[in-house]
């Protein structure tokens, strides 16, 4: 039943032979390589005026001057990642640029960071989606928690179907969102330019505002750059891209940031000229698109797919996640299990994680957009700085034909980068704190995975292993519970091991159960010895386990082998399981500690 669910869910296995089908076009990677970056303009803009609207909405104009800020950046980060498409083809964006160019720790701190960025990535996007839905039926506002959660797992079985599958269904919202988005900012901005807004409803341009201060610009200026997460998503997945993969990558993300620019820039000039405030129950956008159309059908559809977006948004931390999470593994600093393809071949381990990680960070933070903001976008550009560094770096160092510009280009990149890092450790300092405690241990963990694979490998190199003693004989001792089939079945598998050196231990809590068992067991095992043990205080696990250390240290001094041959029968049905007492696998797993000796389950298959 559990196989047939699924392969509903899931879908049949696919062929190793067919991964070069589960690549992507340019088409659908910019759906949802981009939708995180595209999405983030639903809410990107209304951090600025989160912060502006602290002054009065007289400091709304300073939106303008604060996105062109945002835009130079992009333009920087753009360019930049471009840079390191072609530089690095493999993939694995920051944390492959820092570790090559500046060192291992600097490469963990980006990669740990981005690690940690696109958990945040699915849950930031999936509440501000969650936000949207509520702005429209503001009766759901009590729901919130529940809905996110149920999009994270649609998304994670979605995901868990494939790379293609998932961006077949995810284009439409993505390119109907900027549908969306273009229909509003050309109305809006045609109202404008006729005289359909009124000029009163915002202060000019240039106007003195009282105490505004260049903290409270630098702050809104950060808040405002958190429109650029998901800039480096593509750099990370350039191995999901069809051939020649760095050029149609390097294609995909110009277009990203060309889109994520106009739709950027055609928000914040439509929010400034609406006079729009921000609001705790209804988002930037809503109040634009019901200012623009009223609550007519268009409004709902700008609603509809700002909601779509914003949830799928997360489908980029889906894509980029497991592939950052397979460089790591392969430089063995994370389990190695994020290496395993799944039955579509994604990788679904990386997949699953990333889901119940972003269900907990849900539940942590009640779904509230506003208190998740900073801290994602810190994890994303603590990468960001230390990416174009490391860019710098390589350019300066190796020196090729042209590489003036490149440098130049990245060092702007990562100067923006650095004080856009910097503002957000000042100014919400109270909100991304955690970050300086998560990620240097986060860095530490990585080492002590890295040392585990190290030292394991170490020990099992044939040349490096100290020489062994060698086995001249094998002691067997099966664990009883009385005379039935299943200990019969097993003592036959022990016979054929060493029929001269069986041990039967029988484990009794009553005196006269331990006589009436020796009696049969004669008569029943003649040419098997039996050993009873008295347990006064009900325990089978520890006089067993006494009884096998001592019989392996006698054995150890004949160059003997000591193996424990546990009888288990397997209920026809797995629920049957609870009814019984799980004895076998209790000794079973607490003998597993011992270094001499050897376990072997012989299992009985019962038949109704």
């Amino acid at each position: 039943m559990i196989l047939s669910l699924k392969r509903f869910l899931i879908g049949r296995p696919l062929k190793t032979t067919e991964a070069g089908e589960q690549k992507l076009t340019k088409a659908k990677a910019l759906a949802i390589l981009s939708s995180d970056a595209l999405s983030s303009v639903a809410y990107g803009p209304e951090q600025i005026l989160i912060v502006l609207v602290t002054i009065g909405a007289a400091a709304f104009w300073y939106s303008i001057p604060i996105a062109i800020g945002v835009l130079i950046l992009l333009s920087a980060l753009i360019l930049s990642y471009r840079q390191i498409i072609f530089a690095y083809p493999q993939g694995g964006g920051a944390y492959v640029v820092s570790k090559s160019n500046l060192g291992i720790n600097p490469g963990l701190i980006a990669g740990g960071s981005l690690l940690v960025d696109y958990i945040l990535t699915v849950a930031v996007s999936v509440s501000a989606g969650t936000d949207a839905i509520t702005s429209a039926f503001p009766a759901l506002h009590g729901f919130n928690v529940q809905i996110a959660i149920v999009f994270v797992i649609f998304l994670t079985i979605l995901n868990l179907r494939g790379v293609t599958e998932s961006a077949s269904v995810l284009a439409y919202p993505v390119y109907l969102f900027v549908l969306a988005l273009f229909i509003l900012i050309g109305v809006g901005l045609y109202r404008i330019l006729t005289g359909g807004v009124s000029p009163e409803l915002h202060t000019p341009i240039g106007t003195p505002v009282a105490g505004i201060s260049l903290f409270l610009l630098l702050r809104a200026f950060a808040s405002g750059s958190s429109a650029l997460t998901g800039v480096e998503a593509i750099s990370n997945a350039i191995p999901n891209f069809k051939d020649p993969a760095p050029n149609n990558a390097a294609k995909t993300l110009m277009m990203m940031g060309a889109l994520l620019a106009i739709l950027l820039s055609g928000i914040v000039i439509l929010a400034y000229n609406y006079g729009i405030t921000p609001r705790a129950e209804v988002t930037v956008v809503s109040q634009i698109a019901e200012a623009t159309f009223g609550r007519s059908y268009m409004y709902f559809f700008i609603q509809a797919t700002t909601a779509l977006i914003l949830i799928l948004a997360a489908n980029t931390g889906y894509s980029a996640f497991p592939l950052l999470a397979v460089n790591l593994a392969k430089d063995k600093f994370i389990p190695r299990m994020f290496l395993s393809r799944g039955d579509r071949l994604g990788y679904s381990n990386g997949i699953i994680i990333l889901g119940f990680a972003s269900i907990l960070l849900i539940l942590a933070f009640l779904a509230e957009t506003e208190h998740l903001i900073p801290l994602y976008a810190v994890g994303v550009f603590v990468p960001f700085t230390l990416s174009q560094t490391g860019m710098m770096v390589k350019w300066y160092r190796e020196k090729p034909e042209g590489w003036l510009p490149k440098f130049i280009i990245n060092t702007i990149g990562a100067f923006i980068s650095l004080m856009v890092t910097l503002i957000f450790f000042i100014t919400k300092f109270s909100q991304v704190w955690s970050i300086l405690i998560f990620v240097p241990i986060i860095v530490f963990v990585f080492h002590r995975i890295r040392k585990h694979y190290e030292d394991v490998g170490n020990q099992l190199r044939i040349q490096t292993c100290e020489a062994s003693m060698p086995i001249e004989g094998n002691v067997i001792i099966v664990p009883v519970a009385g005379i039935t089939t299943v200990v019969e079945n097993t003592l036959k598998y022990a016979k054929g091991l060493s029929p001269d050196q069986i041990i039967a231990v029988y484990v009794a809590f009553e005196r006269e159960d331990e006589k009436k068992l020796e009696e049969k067991w004669k008569k029943w095992q003649p040419d098997v010895r039996l050993v009873t043990l008295h347990s006064h205080y009900r325990s089978i696990i520890k006089p067993l386990t006494k009884f096998i250390d001592t019989v392996e240290h006698k054995a150890g001094e004949a160059n003997h082998q000591v193996t424990v041959v546990i009888p288990q029968f397997i209920p026809k049905k797995g629920w049957h399981n609870i009814l019984h007492n799980q004895s076998g696998i209790m000794i079973r797993t607490l003998l597993m500690l011992r270094r001499n000796v050897v376990i072997s389950t012989v299992p009985y298959h019962l038949i109704k």
